[in-house]
């Protein structure tokens, strides 16, 4: 499972992650959704251990991602919007070179490689370049190399990015299963729809801050509208805005009063 615990990212005078804190299940399937520059892929990025929190901590199972870095790793797999893969290699080089990385016997890497492999249509390309595969192909690539080692912890940023509906709705329904099987899936995207078929929860970061949390109907209740998550989405993001206005216009007044000469 996740726990974020007053997680604060600055990058200089920009604070990307506001004292945000959030517990995520073992087996919950939880959606984050957000405005461009909101804070998703900042806390995803201490998340997994790519970037170190200015404050508070990030667990995986339990395991500080700072502090104990393999422990965590172990138990993660995670998967951006636009992966890194060794570009000379094959798929087949790369999903045995990952297998290698987490400790996996040749008999269970082939048997989990051939299950993802033909799931996710890679059978014709397997042994090709990496450097000659489509985006898309490129990121059915990363996902079954980040499945193989059956992570207790999945975290996707934008993952249906490139992908066809047909392999869209076949990742759907790979995490689903997983999640069910008891994996927690951390999912970051702005397609509503996915989030609101696939996720028990969601959660709603703005401004660096997670503004709401809870399932879709709890979302649309919470900005008073019964209509589409996409409206609450709209209603909730903008009552932030003006929060945020009139937080920064308070402030702005204060400075003022207690200028020189005030």
């Amino acid at each position: 499972m996740i726990e974020l615990e007053n997680l604060v990212k600055r990058f200089g005078e920009l604070t990307a992650v506001d004292h945000l804190s959030l517990r995520v299940e073992r087996g919950e399937f939880f959606a984050v959704l957000g405005p461009n520059a909101a804070g998703k892929t900042t806390t995803i990025k201490v998340l997994v251990g790519l970037l170190r929190p200015s404050s508070g901590h990030a667990r995986i199972c339990g395991w500080d991602v700072e502090r104990h870095p393999l422990e965590a790793r172990r138990r993660l797999a995670y998967v951006p919007d636009f992966p890194f893969l060794y570009d000379k290699l094959s798929p087949q080089e790369f999903f045995r070179f990952t297998g290698q990385l987490f400790g996996m016997a040749d008999t269970l890497m082939a048997e989990r490689t051939a299950e993802l492999v033909a799931r996710f249509s890679l059978d014709r390309c397997l042994y090709e370049p990496i450097e000659s595969l489509s985006h898309g192909t490129r990121q059915r690539v990363a996902i079954v190399s980040a499945l193989m080692h059956a992570p207790e912890v999945f975290v996707l940023d934008e993952p249906m990015v490139g992908l066809d509906p047909h392999h869209s709705r076949v990742l759907k329904d790979v995490l689903k299963e997983r999640a069910l099987a008891g994996m927690t899936v951390f999912l970051s995207t702005h397609q509503l729809s996915v989030a609101e078929e696939m996720a028990d929860r969601i959660g709603l970061i703005h401004n660096g801050r997670l503004i709401a949390v809870g399932t879709a109907e709890e979302l649309r209740k919470m900005s008073g509208t019964g209509t589409a998550l996409e409206e609450a989405f709209l209603i909730l993001t903008r009552e932030d805005d003006e929060e945020e206005r009139a937080r920064r216009q308070q402030h702005q007044e204060v400075r003022q009063d207690a200028a020189p000469g005030r």
